[in-house]
């Protein structure tokens, strides 16, 4: 297969870098948050929210025309994203697992926590991706469970690959699971995403660097944990996920 041939009149990794150095010079607007309106992410100038959120007059009404996850309950195997299809899906299998923890750093029981990823070739089993990379019929992409008494939550699936998403000439998204997070209500819903250590895309992602606080952007990276790795089996990862104060994780809302 031929590559594809690159967008013309595209802004080159120059382009971009430049912007992102200028990025991270301008103090944010609330340092509670990343700036929604991040140049070198462009579409972000289309997607963040450019007036005030309006008041919900009725919040039942909300809640019923909220998503519904079907008549099953979350199944013990809902987390084991290798599970389910007919053959081994193509990949190194890893164990993700964490706490989610309120700002006092109180473990949440009973959270819904939902993820989603690309396969190992970088490809989401989806009719909209078309990047040219293979299909894993044996992989999804897609698990869930809730959090045990100790707040924690467990996955075992494929570790993802880098994809290009045309932002600018040449690039490419580092490695990352989206994280979804609902509380006790589908209007509280949340979504991040999860890095991997060592990520040599780190530099060139404005998604990433969006996150301008050099300190919230590394706790959205994973941590290695060997103790979690099981022999000829998986390698295992640890990421905490902390809703609030000065710990919090930072989620996406644009």
């Amino acid at each position: 297969m031929r590559p594809p041939t690159p967008l013309t009149g595209e802004p080159t990794q120059r382009d971009i870098d430049a912007a992102m150095a200028e990025a991270d010079r301008r103090p944010p607007p609330d340092p509670d948050h990343p700036d929604r309106d991040y140049p070198p992410y462009r579409s972000s100038a289309l997607r963040h929210p450019k007036q005030a959120p309006l008041p919900v007059v009725d919040p039942e009404a909300v809640e019923l025309t909220g998503p519904v996850f079907g008549v099953t309950d979350v199944s013990a195997l809902d987390n084991d994203l290798t599970l389910g299809q007919t053959g081994e899906p193509a990949g190194q299998r890893i164990t993700i697992t964490g706490r989610v923890l309120d700002r006092t750093g109180r473990p949440l029981a009973g959270q819904l926590v939902e993820i989603w990823q690309a396969n190992a070739a970088g490809r989401y089993a989806h009719d909209l991706d078309q990047h040219p990379a293979p299909l894993d019929p044996n992989f999804t992409g897609s698990g869930r469970c809730l959090t045990d008494s100790d707040g924690e939550y467990n996955f075992t699936t494929i570790r993802p690959g880098a994809y290009p998403w045309r932002n600018h000439l040449n690039a490419w998204r580092p490695a990352h699971i989206h994280f979804s997070l609902f509380g006790t209500a589908f209007t509280q819903r949340m979504v991040t995403q999860m890095y991997f250590p060592g990520d040599p895309l780190f530099p060139y992602d404005p998604v990433l660097r969006s996150v301008t606080d050099q300190s919230a952007r590394d706790r959205l990276v994973a941590v290695y944990d060997h103790d979690l790795s099981l022999p000829e089996w998986t390698l295992g990862y640890r990421w905490d996920i902390v809703l609030g104060g000065p710990a919090r994780t930072l989620f996406e809302d644009r």
